[in-house]
């Protein structure tokens, strides 16, 4: 069959039927959206949380699928949508259609089909160029099929971190040059997993565990003086009498400032490995900000004779 031709039918078979695979999303954030996948998404990481938004190298790929007779099974199963898809259809073409799937049986190997990423724009225009079915030789990988790096990359962009509440000692307004002791409440578990599977063929983990913090004042050197030396993963929640090691110190009010108030912001810093260096890759640390106003007033004293 004309490689056109099979390239349309199998695409409206394949839009009978839902988008297999996971969406990995929460509110304004997504990590991957796969697309016709056997690929399955696990992991307190893949859960609520917040992406940094980590785009995958290549939206579109090949995945390991039936075996000839199963795959021969199959197609020989959507007689139906192929008389009703085919242009001009007759029982010769629909033979000559499944002829590709009757040669194969007993061989060895697997017939692999194209899955995407639809989180991404780019992902579906990949997708149709591939072929619908290319038949694979036993311990090989065809052009564009997915690899295990490529699988850890996925469990990569489907990682979520908690995005946490900041608290300020003072809370509810700070003065100039008073300490305003910061830390960071609801991370829960300071590590977080993703594992992405395609069953019975590989998988891969990646781990994040959180390390630590670093704040931005929302103010330049000349207005504000940051202390971050003991800060560790998560902050350090006001303590009476303590040192102060981990927050802001202002030294110029906010009232001539946008809402007359500083914006502080507190960036989570989550280092990411894979699980037993099933690949030798080197992913960039999970870093997610959250924010919240600041408005700094002066303490005002009379001086009477």
């Amino acid at each position: 069959m004309n490689r056109l031709i099979a390239l349309a039918v199998a695409g409206l078979m394949l839009l009978q039927e839902p988008p297999t695979g996971e969406t990995i999303s929460n509110g304004r954030t997504r990590g991957v959206e796969l697309a016709f996948s056997k690929i399955v998404i696990s992991g307190d990481g893949a859960k609520s949380g917040k992406s940094d938004g980590y785009v995958l190298k290549r939206p579109c790929w090949y995945e390991p699928g039936p075996d000839a007779s199963e795959m021969l099974k199959t197609q020989e199963g959507v007689r139906d949508l192929w008389f009703r898809f085919t242009p001009n259809p007759t029982e010769e073409k629909f033979q000559e259609f499944l002829k590709q799937f009757k040669d194969k049986v007993g061989q060895e190997g697997r017939w692999w089909g194209p899955a995407y990423n639809a989180a991404d724009p780019k992902g579906r225009a990949c997708w149709a160029d591939l072929d619908p079915f290319v038949f694979v030789p036993p311990g090989n990988t065809p052009p564009s099929g997915i690899t295990i790096q490529e699988l850890a990359e996925i469990a990569r962009a489907a990682l979520t971190v908690p995005e946490p509440t900041i608290k300020l000692n003072p809370d509810a307004k700070s003065y100039v040059n008073l300490p305003t002791w910061v830390w960071l409440e609801g991370i829960g578990q300071p590590r977080r997993s993703v594992t992405a599977e395609i069953p019975g063929v590989m998988s891969a983990t990646v781990v994040a565990t959180l390390q630590d913090i670093k704040i931005d004042p929302g103010a330049g050197k000349d207005r504000a003086e940051v202390r971050e030396d003991g800060c560790g993963a998560s902050g350090r929640p006001y303590v009476k009498d303590g040192t102060f090691s981990c927050g802001v110190r202002y030294l110029r009010s906010s009232i001539d400032q946008s809402r007359e108030k500083y914006v502080l912001t507190v960036t989570t810093v989550w280092p990411v490995e894979v699980v037993d260096n099933v690949v030798p890759a080197q992913f960039e640390p999970v870093q997610v900000s959250t924010s919240r106003d600041v408005p700094v007033g002066e303490i005002q004293s009379n001086v009477r004779p």
